[in-house]
């Protein structure tokens, strides 16, 4: 259900299809989205200079600066939600485009429905109101806080993704319990049954390096083998 007295949800649209973008944007817009559209990564990176959108949409065959690098700018000036959309759709391509630093891809052709389900899903995210409970996660010098979306580790501030705070928050709310990759995409996105075996390796393996801990001997979150991930704080 959407909340029609909520702020529209805006999105940046970076697709140098032009009637592709045009057709995405008037569905979108046609439920109460604000499309902006971008032609390459160059003019993306200047749009987002002076506006901040709630949701990232990435083409990945861009002429020029190509997808990868475009997010990877993006990134590293925002910590706005960011959904690959592209035609290459072979596993190792998606984790290309994770380990670039987007939270999430689609591949073409895709369904528009399905998209503005998973715009509206990372907004909801990002503004805070993925659910009921609000209460600050405190565990092992670990501190999350749902209400400001803010993450401290040790003391400091805990810069994350929107996928990657809500993954940490799971994982922490089930601190020494073992969760599968199933279970905590399903926790984190909603469907399990859009997870692929090596999406959430990526994500854990950026908050490994941001929790500061050793990718060959990890003490924090640690890999159970065969079944998935365990945050191991005291």
């Amino acid at each position: 259900m959407v909340d029609p007295d909520a702020a529209p949800i805006t999105v940046l649209y970076i697709e140098d299809d032009a009637k592709l973008a045009r057709l995405t944007a008037r569905y979108l817009e046609s439920h109460r989205l604000v499309v902006t559209l971008a032609s390459s990564g160059s003019e993306g990176l200047l749009i987002l200079s002076s506006s901040r959108p709630d949701v990232i949409l990435l083409d990945l065959m861009l002429p020029g600066m190509d997808g990868l690098e475009v997010c990877r700018q993006l990134r590293a000036r925002v910590d706005t939600p960011i959904i690959m959309v592209t035609a290459r759709g072979e596993e190792a391509d998606r984790v290309m485009g994770l380990e670039g630093g987007a939270d999430d891809y689609l591949a073409k052709p895709f369904s528009t429905r399905e998209l503005l389900a998973r715009i509206r899903a990372h907004a909801r995210r990002a503004r805070g109101q993925t659910g009921p409970d609000r209460s600050t996660v405190d565990v092992g010098g670990l501190t999350i806080d749902p209400a400001s979306r803010r993450a401290k580790f040790r003391g400091e501030d805990l810069v994350l993704t929107t996928y990657e705070f809500d993954l940490l928050r799971v994982l922490a709310e089930r601190n020494h319990r073992v969760l599968t990759r199933e279970q905590l995409v399903d926790q984190v996105r909603g469907s399990a049954e859009e997870a692929f075996d090596r999406s959430i390796d990526v994500h854990i393996s950026h908050l490994r390096r941001k929790l500061g801990d050793d990718p060959k001997n990890p003490r924090v979150i640690k890999t159970v083998r065969g079944v998935g991930y365990i945050l191991a704080l005291p």
